[in-house]
């Protein structure tokens, strides 16, 4: 997925600014897709030169004049189409477990205190999308089936950190002992 279609995406359901689009990845997509508010911008800025996009200028005395965006039809047949196409399994480049599949050549506790950081961003998240999840479902039931989709991306969130926080307890324990690790078989 690139940020044209998340942004499309957002667009589809209520025209905005810039900074409107940024908060809504905040609220709404940002514990599954992130973007820098640059790129929100230079990307709105790539859409409406494109003919996806298009806009009205508001004026405003103490800032520059706020950009609020609609899909146009040319847009909107995009989105369209992308939601039609295959998407592509993502791929998994995490440091974190390249620096534990090196495990052998630094210390358990360099290990231990890398563990705890992301243990501790991990807490967080799962508590901010527990929530949400509860906001969710003291919501009457016709709004509930209105973001029944959007929920389904929360409870995947939701699973996604209880997994690595399940994961994270085994490397805990396996950092506990602290012999030297043995060589991965066929290695």
């Amino acid at each position: 997925m690139s940020l044209k279609h998340a942004i499309l995406i957002l667009l589809e359901s209520e025209p905005g600014s810039g900074y409107d689009l940024f908060k809504r990845f905040k609220d709404g997509l940002g514990y599954f897709w992130n973007a820098k508010h640059q790129q929100v911008y230079l990307e709105l800025k790539k859409l409406s030169e494109a003919g996806w996009l298009a806009f009205e200028a508001q004026t405003q005395d103490t800032r520059p004049d706020k950009k609020n965006y609609r899909l146009t039809p040319a847009g909107h047949a995009e989105l369209l189409r992308w939601l039609g196409e295959p998407v592509q399994p993502n791929t998994i480049n995490d440091a974190l477990l390249v620096k534990l599949y090196a495990g052998a050549h630094t210390s358990p506790d360099n290990l231990r205190e890398e563990m705890q950081r992301h243990i501790a961003v991990h807490r967080k998240t799962l508590d901010s999308l527990l929530s949400i999840e509860r906001d969710y479902h003291g919501l009457p039931a016709e709004q509930r089936q209105a973001l029944r989709m959007p929920y389904l991306t929360l409870r995947r969130g939701i699973l996604g950190e209880q997994s690595w926080l399940q994961w994270a307890e085994e490397v805990e324990h396996a950092l506990q002992d602290t012999t030297p690790a043995s060589t991965p078989a066929g290695k």
